[in-house]
């Protein structure tokens, strides 16, 4: 029976596959070592290129950094938005649902986790690199989710609440999670619940959030009353 692919040794050495073998080494160079500390001559290394080659994609870390968050974290937004055209039909409940799954599921991912790393460490020092994730990730993410919350207000599944602030709340609250499920030895609460409670917990939680006609004083505290 014919192999179903190329043997390793070939595949590794295709230079259509050289970018994503690029890609793949920095994940590890970055999540080990950082942004700044990262070496190009290691990333050649560990994909078992030339240096040279590197720079035949890549003109240097800032935009192989780049790549890596297309590759990744848009590429989770643009599935998003698929997901989201595909459910027209659907409820702005369901909708959010939906997108808050897939959503859930990528933050937990090990490439993302090395990239929230660098986004909350380094980018405060790569002013460009900084623009760039909040206009290509968080803005376009806001927008996405505003959409469904624009959507569930006008029809009356939502109460009146500001779009964009309660997408930064829904994005604030998964990001958090995440980083708290990848350190749940230091977090006793979470230590007997799964991935999958935890994003039940924050749909539910931030579901009953905009249930229509809760207020201000239907809740037993609030700002205010500080």
């Amino acid at each position: 029976m014919p192999a179903l692919e190329p043997p390793v040794e070939k595949r590794r050495r295709d230079p259509e596959a050289r970018p994503q073998q690029i890609l793949a080494a920095a994940f590890i160079e970055f999540g080990e070592h950082g942004l700044a500390g990262a070496r190009l001559d290691d990333i050649a290394r560990r994909a078992d290129v030339a240096k040279g080659t590197i720079y035949l994609y890549f003109p240097n870390k800032e935009a192989l950094f780049r790549e890596m968050v297309r590759a990744t974290t848009i590429a989770a937004i643009e599935n998003a938005e698929l997901t989201l055209a595909q459910a027209d039909d659907k409820s702005a409940t369901e909708q959010l649902r939906r997108i808050a799954v897939g959503w859930w599921e990528f933050l937990r991912t090990d490439r993302f986790q090395v990239i929230q790393r660098l986004v909350t460490a380094e980018l405060p020092r790569f002013p460009e690199l900084m623009q760039f994730w909040a206009d290509e990730v968080v803005a376009r993410k806001l927008r996405l989710v505003s959409a469904i919350m624009t959507k569930g207000t006008a029809r009356g599944e939502f109460r009146a609440v500001d779009p964009e602030v309660s997408a930064r709340m829904l994005s604030s609250m998964a990001l958090m999670h995440s980083l708290w499920c990848s350190r749940r030895a230091l977090f006793p609460g979470l230590a007997d619940r799964s991935d999958e409670t935890v994003r039940d917990e924050i749909v539910d939680f931030f579901l009953h959030a905009l249930r229509p006609g809760l207020s201000g004083s239907d809740t037993p505290f609030s700002i205010s009353s500080l």
